[in-house]
């Protein structure tokens, strides 16, 4: 499992496991839910860095909530985008990136060669929560990044989590936030409304996903109750937004087309022929109406963090 944010918009993406927005991500059929996360390395990587500006304030947050970390852990870490930032935001640190596909670790280490933190990084190839037996020590701060939502047994999972943090130290788990928007409600084409229509498609996606998870237990998200029921203390929450607001740039755009083309991909055929004429006029780059060229593409979205502190 990997994510630099992947998810659902209840878990939007992910980008990145990968680190989230919630993400239908790349399935082997049109309705299927088998995630392959190798093949989506090059977009999770565009995705986290497009959201840098919101990761950068969920960590600073984290800076004020967490004193001077030995160890971080990124459970789910994809191709290291968030690894390197914590890196970068905790220059004391060393930062171990946790992840069940190798060709998206291999390109967090090359990440962290390239921003001078390999000395300070290391990466752990295994399924979570498992590879979580292999650190050397526990975690002062171990971060999951909407990786939680891809193991069958949430509540199982925190649990393991919560036994790999060290007393007094913080686990943060990103889950939950805002749809993502790219559009205005009425775009000029069509109904208005496609983004939510769009939404209520996702969210039956992403429970197919959860439900055939292995071991897949129904699970109410109160990630506070969760948290504390794993034995820990001190909840908070917190929303990050990220808003690049219109005319978007050139990898904004990029990124709604890659959203909106892997929605048509999963999710188009529940959509009505009208709406699935929009959507495939929205991905036309030879169309002046779609996403590669209307002046009104924006990226807007928000992401919350739940943290909690193992006692003594």
């Amino acid at each position: 499992m990997a994510h630099d944010d992947r998810g659902h918009q209840a878990e939007q993406a992910e980008q990145g496991h990968h680190h989230g927005p919630r993400h239908p991500g790349h399935h082997h059929d049109t309705h299927g839910t088998d995630i392959d996360w190798a093949e989506m390395a090059a977009h999770l990587e565009a995705q986290a860095e497009l959201f840098t500006p919101l990761y950068e304030r969920a960590l600073a947050w984290l800076g004020k909530e967490v004193t001077e970390p030995g160890l971080i852990v990124d459970a789910g870490s994809g191709p290291g985008v968030i690894s390197c930032l914590f890196a970068e935001t905790f220059p004391g640190a060393r930062v171990v990136a946790v992840d069940g596909s190798e060709p998206l670790l291999e390109r967090a280490r090359d990440r962290a060669a390239r921003t001078g933190v390999a000395d300070r990084f290391a990466t752990v190839a295994g399924e979570l929560p498992e590879a979580l037996d292999d650190l050397d020590y526990p975690a002062d701060l171990l971060w999951a990044s909407r990786s939680l939502h891809h193991l069958g047994d949430q509540r199982a999972a925190l649990a393991a989590f919560a036994e790999r943090v060290a007393p007094d130290g913080t686990l943060a788990l990103m889950e939950g936030g805002l749809p993502t928007r790219f559009l205005p409600r009425d775009i000029g084409i069509g109904r208005p409304g496609l983004q939510a229509r769009l939404d209520v498609l996702e969210e039956e996606w992403f429970a197919r996903m959860r439900a055939e998870l292995p071991g897949s237990v129904a699970e109410r998200e109160d990630w506070p109750a969760l948290l504390t029921a794993a034995g820990l203390k001190h909840t908070r929450t917190r929303s990050f937004l990220l808003d690049l607001p219109a005319p978007a740039t050139d990898r904004a755009r990029a990124y709604a087309a890659d959203w909106l083309g892997r929605l048509r991909d999963n999710v188009g055929e529940g959509l009505d022929p009208e709406d699935r004429a929009t959507l495939d006029l929205l991905l036309d780059p030879g169309a002046p109406e779609s996403v590669h060229h209307r002046p009104d593409v924006f990226v807007l979205t928000a992401h919350t963090v739940h943290t909690a502190v193992r006692p003594h």
